[in-house]
């Protein structure tokens, strides 16, 4: 039937691939979910109507076998009767039966063997369906702590930033520390060239003062003879 090769590669492929490859399980588990639900949904009406089929033909087939009971049974009664004639009716119609029968009986066959296959199909994506469902919690949950581990990463890269700025920016304090410390040494160095030439300067102004008190007073001494 078209149906079992139609279904065959869902036990074959779906499960086994949706679980081997999930990149996302916050959002692809969940839609691997609904696609074999809708096919399981496929699945069970399949398996139904197969199984309907084989339950017509195991009928069809009892039945049958149930008539060739019959014409055998009648055969003897007409026999019994004396009527030769009438249970050569029945025995040809038995033959016919029996014949039916073997059809029957083959038909039946590939109906249950069909009926087999969808059942196993269907248990067995019922199987999956449910093991998929028990693992997703658990993908969620390791991918949950996955994305966590990635935002601590991204922020222990960050602090690692921060740790380079602040080194960096200790770097420039002690740069302008230097360049302060350099600054006040050489003002304390000017400061000195300064009070040094002011005294040389004083040292010099003194004898200038002392010759101008002495010219002074001899010109008063000359006015005061004259």
């Amino acid at each position: 039937m078209s149906i079992i090769t139609r279904f065959k590669d869902i036990m074959a492929s779906n499960v086994n691939a949706l679980l081997d490859k999930v990149e996302n399980p916050e959002k692809m588990i969940d839609q691997y979910l609904r696609n074999l639900s809708s096919d399981l949904g496929k699945v069970k009406a399949e398996t139904a109507s197969v199984m309907t089929e084989e339950q017509r033909a195991k009928r069809l087939l009892e039945e049958c076998q149930e008539d060739i009971e019959k014409m055998e049974l009648y055969a003897m009664r007409a026999l019994e009767g004396g009527s030769e004639n009438d249970a050569r009716k029945f025995l040809e119609r038995k033959a016919a039966l029996s014949a039916k029968y073997t059809q029957l009986q083959t038909a039946y066959e590939s109906a249950y063997s069909n009926s087999h296959q969808m059942k196993q199909m269907h248990d067995k994506l019922l199987s999956d369906i449910e093991e998929l469902e028990a693992r997703r919690n658990m993908l969620k949950a390791k991918w949950s702590v996955a994305k966590t581990q990635e935002r601590i990463n991204k922020l222990g890269a960050a602090a690692g930033r921060s740790n380079d700025s602040l080194s960096a920016f200790e770097r420039m304090e002690e740069k302008v520390n230097r360049a302060l410390d350099e600054a006040n040494a050489m003002a304390e160095l000017n400061a000195g060239s300064r009070d040094e030439l002011a005294e040389l300067t004083a040292k010099y102004d003194k004898p200038g003062n002392a010759v101008d008190d002495e010219l002074a007073a001899l010109k008063a001494k000359m006015n005061s003879q004259k």
